[in-house]
């Protein structure tokens, strides 16, 4: 595989072991020559349908990808615009991070690490550590100390090493890319991630072609899954696969929007807010590390961003299971609502195609699994060393 990675802002590139983050301070991204690249034909059905522009790793034995793109004509009224919704929730573990887990955990395999970690409470502590197994590496979760038990059983059934953390959570996410230690970490926006992630959009704009549609909307994070929609577009336009660049619009929740207040403010980059509860607790991210680079996707392809309640949110949420039948979690739902809102204000006719991607399942099940669910509750001021300790 390529192992060149290189900063979208100023040029740089490096080898991909090297680092996560540019000197400059931006996240990197792998390089790919995309020249040559045509559609498939038939055949494969998940995110390796696209071998030519992904890394050449190991593949683990569970194919994320493939998820329906379906076309929503009957809350048309309800978004204001002719909806299609990527169904992520159809993925193994129930969400997009699966596409990234592939990667990294594939990549992880192939390069002989023994681990894998990851920074999450969510969907990505659940997806690392089901990848993991599949791969037969040992797996490092690291969750809030506060983290919901109920949570933590749902990431405890693949069996992975949890650490509660106490203290400055939003630490973990910089000391675990930058710390010495033999785990190889796949947190939100890491370029082996983001190389997974973006074959969301490969899917979309293949289901359209030879059109494409007018917008892609996204609930948005750490703004890694954003990165890759961005990297995807840049890549077919670079084939000439496609002909025009759908706008990328970001969807957050209104209490917690670091993107957004950035766009509305003009501002050049995006800076971490003081931020309120939300139900789209899987967005709610006050600190983006990849913040910047969605605000640069946005202004790129000539897109916006939208903020909205959690009114909103649970309205869309609602709609979309009693009308489509599809149930998703709220920060999916997120980008539904913000779909209706661009809608009201003008910026989306009756006639425009958008694309909305549901990022998670709604159907979380709960249940006595019988597994004993084992943490170790850690300080975030002795992260290294416990990293020291666990890969001996």
């Amino acid at each position: 595989m390529n192992n060149q990675i290189h900063c979208y802002s100023c040029g740089n590139h490096y080898e991909l072991a090297e680092r996560t983050h540019c000197t400059c301070g931006e996240t990197l991204w792998l390089d790919i020559d995309s020249s040559g690249f045509e559609w498939p034909s038939g055949g494969i059905d998940n995110i390796w349908r696209y071998a030519d522009v992904l890394p050449t790793i190991d593949h683990i034995g569970v194919n994320p990808g493939g998820t329906p793109l379906v076309r929503s004509k009957q809350v048309d009224e309800f978004a204001g615009c002719c909806l299609s919704l990527k169904v992520e929730g159809c993925n193994p573990t129930g969400s997009f991070k699966d596409r990234g887990s592939a990667i990294g955990v594939g990549y992880a395999a192939s390069a002989g690490y023994d681990w894998v970690g990851t920074v999450s409470h969510g969907n990505m502590a659940l997806s690392t550590s089901a990848y993991a197994a599949a791969a037969d590496l040992n797996c490092a979760v690291f969750v809030p100390a506060e983290t919901p038990p109920e949570r933590l059983e749902l990431i405890s059934r693949h069996d992975p090493n949890i650490y509660r953390v106490e203290g400055d959570y939003s630490r973990l996410y910089t000391d675990t890319l930058s710390l010495e230690t033999n785990i190889c970490f796949v947190n939100s926006d890491t370029p082996l991630r983001v190389a997974g992630q973006k074959t969301t959009a490969y899917e979309i704009l293949e289901s359209f072609a030879p059109s494409v549609p007018d917008a892609i909307v996204l609930p948005t994070s750490s703004g890694g899954h954003v990165s890759g929609v961005w990297k995807a577009l840049c890549e077919l336009e670079d084939a000439d696969v496609i002909d025009e660049v759908p706008q990328i619009y970001v969807a957050q929740a209104a209490s917690c929007d670091p993107i957004v207040s950035a766009y509305r403010k003009t501002q050049e980059t995006v800076t971490a807010i003081d931020p309120d509860e939300t139900i789209a607790v899987s967005i709610a991210n006050s600190n983006p590390p990849s913040g910047t680079r969605a605000l640069t996707a946005v202004r790129d392809t000539n897109g916006g961003a939208v903020a909205v309640t959690d009114d909103e949110t649970r309205t869309a949420m609602d709609k979309l299971a009693t009308v489509t039948g599809i149930s998703v979690e709220p920060s999916s739902a997120v980008a539904v609502a913000g779909i209706r809102k661009l809608s009201r204000e003008g910026i989306f006719a009756s006639d425009d195609e958008v694309a909305a991607i549901l990022t998670g399942t709604g159907y979380t099940e709960r249940f006595d699994s019988g597994r004993d669910v084992e943490s170790d509750l850690i300080d975030v001021s002795t992260l290294e060393s416990k990293l020291e300790q666990i890969t001996k």
